[in-house]
């Protein structure tokens, strides 16, 4: 839950902190298009090793570093942030494929404003098989998917860092992510993800009012909506909750005799519902509880 997170006083401190930063993304242009200004390099006066002018630990995308430098950053102190967000995922007809992949990167440029991390490049791949039936929608075998971020992990660790923290958008990605953790425990590597479906959670209970859903619903729409609007076509959101237990099936007579969740359009909830209000509180909220996790990481001894 998220009140097991932090204490108050440093969750006052934290959000203390984000509200001094400016959301540099939020409100962002329609005509942007489905793209996010996430790599930018480093000036040339930057590019050392993580420090900012006064000398203060900073965040950098390490693949903007030659490698000189980024010997110089890698060591047992250092947190290390993967985000993770599918960039070939349906989202029904309203939302991009990339979807999670423009929040992933998002949510990354937020908390490295927040904490000082190493970011590397995002996964864009990984385990997705609810939405195999939907075309230009990607995925791989959870055995796949769990060691691709073992070996990902593992070639960093071998530089220096033993603290990473996967920045999670998905949700069945997390039944890959929980063995990648138990198998790189066992080297001595200590890795948290975000719990995409309980961070924030508080905040969700307030401003939510559909009946269910957990897909290009009245959340994931807000949010976007929030995060960057021009690539929301409120005009062909649906209301597409049929409850179910297992993968998104275009086919009712399939959900029947599979015991899959039917929806017609990829949609899982009342994406009609979203609003920018919404989604400013619900990102607000995640983002506070992730920069929470990376503190709490950054505390924890390592084995």
């Amino acid at each position: 839950m998220r009140t097991a997170l932090m204490t108050l006083p440093c969750r006052a401190v934290v959000l203390a902190l984000l509200m001094a930063l400016a959301n540099p993304m939020a409100g962002a242009s329609p005509h942007r298009g489905n793209t996010l200004d996430a790599q930018a390099a480093p000036a040339p006066a930057q590019r050392t090793a993580g420090r900012g002018a006064a000398g203060a630990p900073r965040s950098v995308r390490i693949s903007t570093l030659p490698w000189t430098d980024a010997e110089r950053l890698l060591d047992t102190s250092t947190v290390v942030m993967i985000p993770l967000g599918a960039e070939a995922k349906e989202h029904g007809p309203h939302l991009p494929l990339n979807n999670d992949w423009l929040m992933a990167e998002y949510f990354a440029k937020r908390v490295m404003a927040a904490t000082p991390v190493v970011v590397y490049p995002t996964i864009n791949y990984h385990f997705y098989p609810a939405f195999a039936e939907y075309p230009g929608s990607t995925g791989m075998r959870l055995e796949t998917a769990r060691d691709l971020v073992v070996d990902v992990v593992r070639s960093i660790a071998r530089h220096g860092p033993r603290r990473f923290y996967v920045l999670n958008t998905g949700v069945s990605t997390l039944r890959a992510l929980a063995p990648a953790r138990e198998t790189l425990a066992a080297d001595g590597i200590v890795m948290a993800y975000t719990d995409i479906l309980n961070v924030g959670k508080d905040a969700e209970r307030r401003v939510v009012q559909q009946k269910g859903g957990t897909h290009a619903d009245e959340v994931e729409t807000s949010m976007m909506l929030y995060i960057q609007p021009g690539v929301v076509t409120m005009a062909t959101a649906p209301d597409d909750f049929h409850p179910g237990a297992g993968g998104l099936t275009r086919d009712s007579a399939t959900a029947a005799r599979d015991g899959k969740t039917w929806s017609r359009t990829g949609t899982f909830g009342n994406a009609t519902l979203a609003t920018r209000e919404k989604g400013r509180a619900l990102v607000e909220a995640q983002l506070l509880d992730m920069v929470a996790e990376v503190e709490r990481l950054r505390r924890m001894a390592i084995p």
